[in-house]
C-alpha cells in the first residue's frame, strides 16, 4: 500500500466518484474531487513554507471540511499530522507543541487565543471565508496537481495524544496502513458501511473514534459524512438528525443517556433513514441501550477501542446484541484476559484486557518504558479490567487502576455506576475509592439527576439500596454526592482521577 490519500481520495477521483459530496458542515460541502484538489494545495504549500516531510504539524480544528483538507493535505506531503483536543487549555496546547516539536499549527479562528505564538499558524475560518484568516490563501499558494509523496504502509502517517482521561496525554504514533485496516474490520464487517450511507458522528474528529467514524470510514466506501463543529448537546444533535437524515450515528454513554432525558426524543431519534447507532469512549450501561432501543427503534452497537489501537476492537454487532457488554473481538483482532503473570484467567474471572491486530499503535512519542508496557510484541496491554465468558463475550469491569477492593473483595466502580444509571432519578454517575474512618477503601458515588435537582437524604439511601439489591449488600455507595455535572474529556470519558483530586 502507498500514501494512504491514494485510497481514501485518489481512488474516488480515478473510479468517477469525483462529483460525489464527502463532507457537510453547517457551511459549505466538499466533494471528493474538491477534496482532492484541495489537499494537493494543501500538501504543495507545506512544501513551499518550508515544512519538510516527517515534521510534525498540530491541526487544532474545529469539525469542518477544513479539517479533512489539512489532515489529508499533510499525509500527501509526508508531513504528520497531529489532531488534538479543541477543548484542551492553553497550558495543555503548549505542553502538545512542546512534545511533538511541531513546526506549524492550523487553527480555528475562535481556538487562536489558546495558541502560543510560534513560527507558522495557518488560522482557518469555520465558514471558509478568507477574512482575518490565512487558510484559504494558504491553499491558493499550491499546486492543485502536486503528487503525493510516496510512503511505505509501514512508514507513520499521524500522531494522536491519548484524551488524558488518567493523566498527562502521550503521544501516540500511527503508520499509514493502520487507515485501511480499521476501515477494512470494524467499518466493513461490523458497521457494514455502504456508498449510500450519510454517518454523523458526534464525537470529534481529532479523536481515534472519530476519525474513524467521520473520515476513514466514509470515505472507504465513498459515502458522506456530516460535521458538527458545535458542542454535540442534545439539541445540538438532533438538530443535525433531522436537517441531515444520517444512516448512521456514533455517540458515546454520556450523550446517548442525555438525548434519552430530552423531550423531543423520539423514533429514529429525528433521522427517517437511521439505521444503526455505535458508542464507544466508555462501557455503555446497559439500561441505555435498553430504553434507547425501545424509544428510538435502532440499535447501539457498543464495543470498546482506544487511541492506542485507532478504532474499537471488540464491539456488538448487528443481530448479536447484548447489552452490559462489549461483544465479541472484530474479526482481524484477538482479545484475551490475563492475570499480572500474563497467564489466561478461566472464563467469568476478571483481569487485563490484551489485544492484538492489525491497527496497533507503532508505539508512544519519547515515552520508552510506557511504551514497553503496553507494546509488548504482537500485543497491547489495554489497562482495563474484564470478563470473557463462556460464550466469548467480553464484559468491562473498570480500568485496571480504579478497581477498589471492599471488605477483602474487588468492587467495580463500572457495575456500581451501572446500577445506580438504571434508577430511574439518575441520568449519571462515577464511583471512585474514599476511605472511611478506619482507613479503609468504600464506594463513593458522584450522581447527576435526570430532572437537575438536589439530592435529598430520602433519595440517597432509596439509591443505596437500589444497587444493593441490583449488585449486592457490600458494593453500595457509603457515601452520594449530587452534583450538576461530572468533568469529562471532550470524547466523552468521565475523568475519575479528578474526582479523587477532590
Amino acid at each position: 500500500m502507498s500514501n494512504a490519500a491514494d485510497w481514501f481520495v485518489d481512488r474516488h477521483v480515478r473510479e468517477g466518484r469525483g462529483d460525489r459530496i464527502a463532507f457537510i458542515d453547517p457551511w459549505r460541502t466538499l466533494t471528493y474531487g474538491e477534496l482532492d484538489t484541495a489537499s494537493r494545495r494543501f500538501a504543495s504549500a507545506l512544501a513551499r513554507a518550508g515544512i519538510e516531510p516527517e515534521r510534525r504539524v498540530v491541526l487544532l480544528l474545529l469539525d469542518t471540511v477544513d479539517f479533512p483538507i489539512a489532515f489529508w493535505g499533510c499525509l500527501r506531503a509526508g508531513v504528520i499530522p497531529v489532531p488534538i483536543n479543541t477543548l484542551l487549555t492553553a497550558e495543555m496546547i503548549a505542553y502538545i507543541l512542546a512534545d511533538s516539536r511541531a513546526e506549524a499549527a492550523v487553527v480555528s479562528a475562535e481556538l487562536v487565543g489558546n495558541v502560543p505564538a510560534m513560527r507558522r499558524m495557518i488560522v482557518s475560518n469555520p465558514d471558509g471565508s478568507s477574512e482575518g484568516a490565512d487558510f484559504q490563501a494558504f491553499l491558493e499558494s499550491g499546486d492543485p496537481a502536486a503528487p503525493s509523496l510516496p510512503r511505505s504502509s509501514d512508514e507513520v502517517a499521524f500522531w494522536l495524544y491519548s484524551s488524558g482521561s488518567t493523566g498527562a496525554p502521550k503521544g501516540v504514533r500511527h503508520v499509514h496502513a493502520a487507515l485501511w485496516d480499521t476501515a477494512e474490520t470494524y467499518a466493513a464487517r461490523v458497521l457494514g458501511i455502504r456508498a449510500d450511507d450519510v454517518m454523523f458522528s458526534a464525537a470529534k474528529a481529532f479523536h481515534a473514534y472519530g476519525l474513524g467514524n467521520s473520515l476513514t470510514f466514509p470515505m472507504s466506501v465513498g459515502a458522506t459524512a456530516v460535521f458538527l463543529p458545535d458542542r454535540p448537546t442534545p439539541d445540538a444533535v438532533l438538530d443535525v438528525m433531522r436537517k441531515h437524515q444520517p444512516t448512521l450515528f456514533a455517540g458515546v454513554p454520556t450523550l446517548f443517556a442525555a438525548m434519552l432525558a430530552h423531550p423531543l426524543i423520539g423514533p429514529k431519534a429525528g433521522s427517517d433513514r437511521l439505521r444503526l447507532c455505535i458508542s464507544a469512549g466508555e462501557a455503555l450501561p446497559a439500561d441505555i441501550g435498553h430504553r434507547w432501543h425501545a424509544l428510538v427503534g435502532v440499535d447501539i452497537l457498543d464495543g470498546i477501542g482506544s487511541t492506542e489501537m485507532l478504532h474499537i476492537f471488540i464491539s456488538n454487532r448487528p443481530g448479536d446484541i447484548r447489552y452490559g457488554t462489549s461483544g465479541k473481538p472484530v474479526p482481524g483482532y484477538e482479545a484475551r484476559v490475563v492475570d499480572e503473570h500474563d497467564r489466561p484467567v478461566p472464563h467469568g474471572e476478571e483481569g487485563e484486557l490484551v489485544v492484538r491486530g492489525p491497527s496497533a499503535a507503532e508505539g508512544y512519542w519519547n515515552q520508552r518504558a510506557k511504551t514497553r508496557a503496553t507494546f509488548r510484541g504482537e500485543w497491547t496491554y489495554t489497562g482495563d479490567t474484564y470478563i470473557r465468558e463462556e460464550d466469548g463475550t467480553f464484559r468491562f469491569r473498570g480500568r485496571s487502576d480504579e478497581m477498589l477492593k471492599v471488605s477483602g473483595v474487588w468492587v467495580s466502580p463500572f457495575e456500581v455506576e451501572e446500577a445506580l444509571i438504571s434508577h430511574p432519578t439518575v441520568l449519571e454517575a462515577a464511583v471512585i475509592g474514599r476511605q472511611d474512618g478506619d482507613g479503609l477503601t468504600k464506594p463513593k458515588a458522584f450522581v447527576v439527576l435526570r430532572d437537575g435537582g438536589a439530592g435529598t437524604e430520602d433519595l440517597v439511601r432509596a439509591l443505596q439500596s437500589h444497587v444493593k439489591d441490583r449488585v449486592g449488600v457490600w458494593k453500595y455507595p457509603r457515601w452520594i454526592e449530587f452534583t450538576d455535572t461530572l468533568p469529562k474529556t471532550a470524547t466523552g470519558k468521565i475523568q475519575r482521577f479528578r474526582l479523587r483530586e477532590t
